[in-house]
């Protein structure tokens, strides 16, 4: 029976996998499909809205100074977590990060090639989205709480997106009232903000979908043969069993020879 459980667990894995590399296989073909802009200035003269894929330096007329590091970006995300001291179940103590707290800011934004600039909207908590990490200062505590717990101090972490850093957006172009070029996620199509170039996404996809459908076809058939060799002996798990306890027996049974 647990020969025939564990291969339905298996076509459903394989199943679920195929959907995923099917979805992915979608977003590469999606990714082909939208139109390339070689320079941001390029975009004065084509009919918006249109998804497109656009390349240029992260800007800012009002970018955010870090705290702990002269840097300027237009995301600063800080996360400070304290290291303590704890006592496990042995009496012994163990090092760990506890999170306190986190917090994000953002700035308007956009994207400059030096012939337009673009702004981007809607884009800091894209997926895929990176942030360097500006800087990691720590700041010794020595406060005790109890006799099984010890604060050693506090880690503050800051994670930028820094001005000047060379961005790739795939997403959907528009202009306003004004005549200015914004860019934001479509409300059907490819939405990316990543360091790489339209190609390396393209490959990227194209790996991850390939990983998805040889992980599916390997969880297909080892799930079918599990069923089928449950099928051919119903068994099987049973007498494994009953071995296991014999020889189990045979090593607890005292030598009286």
């Amino acid at each position: 029976m647990a020969g025939l459980v564990g291969g339905i667990s298996c076509c459903l894995g394989a199943a679920a996998l195929y959907l995923l590399g099917r979805n992915n296989e979608k977003a590469v073909e999606a990714l082909k499909s939208v139109t390339r802009v070689e320079k941001l200035r390029d975009l004065a003269n084509k009919v918006l809205p249109s998804v497109v894929a656009i390349s240029g330096k992260v800007g800012s007329d009002t970018p955010i100074n870090c705290k702990y590091r002269d840097m300027q970006g237009v995301i600063v995300q800080e996360e400070v977590k304290q290291l303590i001291l704890e006592k496990n179940e042995e009496r012994s103590w163990d090092k760990n990060y506890t999170g306190v707290l986190s917090t994000r800011k953002t700035v308007p934004w956009y994207l400059d090639d030096g012939t337009a600039r673009v702004k981007v909207v809607r884009a800091s908590g894209v997926a895929g989205l990176l942030l360097d990490v500006g800087s990691s200062v720590y700041e010794d505590s020595g406060r005790s709480h109890d006799s099984s717990l010890q604060i050693l101090g506090v880690k503050r972490v800051e994670f930028v997106l820094p001005i000047g850093t060379r961005l790739t957006v795939v997403g959907e172009a528009f202009r306003d009232e004004t005549g200015d070029v914004w860019i934001q996620p479509p409300a059907k199509g490819p939405f990316y903000v990543a360091h790489e170039t339209i190609d390396k996404l393209i490959a990227d996809q194209g790996e991850l979908t390939m990983w998805f459908k040889y992980a599916s076809m390997g969880f297909a058939a080892f799930g079918f043969c599990l069923i089928v060799f449950q099928v051919i002996n119903p068994h099987w798990d049973v007498n494994i069993r009953v071995l296991d306890a014999d020889a189990s027996a045979q090593r607890t049974t005292p030598d009286n020879a």
